[in-house]
């Protein structure tokens, strides 16, 4: 079933994004509306209705008041959710910073600010067939950031040999904090 959004619910959530940070979508727990044809692609675009949706400030919006449950996406306000589709992440991390204690500081493509560390780790997948890595950062409450082509060759030229849970990898630190890249064995 597809549904459209309450106009008022989506104010009010515009309103509470304006102010001092996000939208508390945790403790929202409103009646499921239905799914809205709304897809976030593997690069970041947001689309409604199969058209992109061209305005950025819109697209913050939304991102604000995104959840996730399980492998499940939806769009919340305090009255209503609907179930949105994402094709692998909903943010693309499209830049970074390293500040002079060494933290990793990344920007998405809405306008988050996300320092790695403990409670935003940085993951790597790589795919069965071809090897390609697919690192993912994590933006808050379970979702997660892609981290962009240009950004992660960026991390490799700063990456360094470590170890962890015992084995020899390659990765990058953050910070006093290591994140593994890919297990040194596997480096040609």
């Amino acid at each position: 079933m597809i549904v459209k959004p309450d106009a008022e619910a989506l104010a009010n959530a515009a309103r509470a994004a304006a102010g001092d940070g996000l939208p508390p979508v945790h403790k929202w727990n409103p009646p499921f509306c239905g799914d809205l044809d709304m897809r976030i692609a593997r690069d970041g675009t947001w689309f409604y209705q199969g058209t992109p949706i061209g305005r950025p400030g819109l697209v913050r919006l939304f991102s604000t008041i995104l959840k996730r449950e399980g492998d499940r996406y939806f769009l919340v306000t305090p009255v209503e959710k609907v179930g949105i589709t994402v094709d692998d992440a909903p943010f693309v991390a499209v830049d970074f910073e390293r500040g002079e204690d060494g933290v990793l500081s990344f920007t998405t493509n809405v306008g988050d600010r996300v320092a790695a560390g403990p409670d935003h780790p940085i993951r790597v997948e790589r795919d069965p067939q071809t090897g390609e890595p697919a690192p993912y950062l994590h933006v808050r409450a379970g979702l997660e950031a892609l981290i962009d082509r240009k950004s992660f060759y960026r991390l490799v030229d700063i990456g360094e040999a470590g170890e962890f849970e015992g084995r020899a990898w390659f990765g990058i630190r953050s910070g006093e904090v290591f994140f593994p890249l890919i297990p040194s064995s596997d480096l040609d």
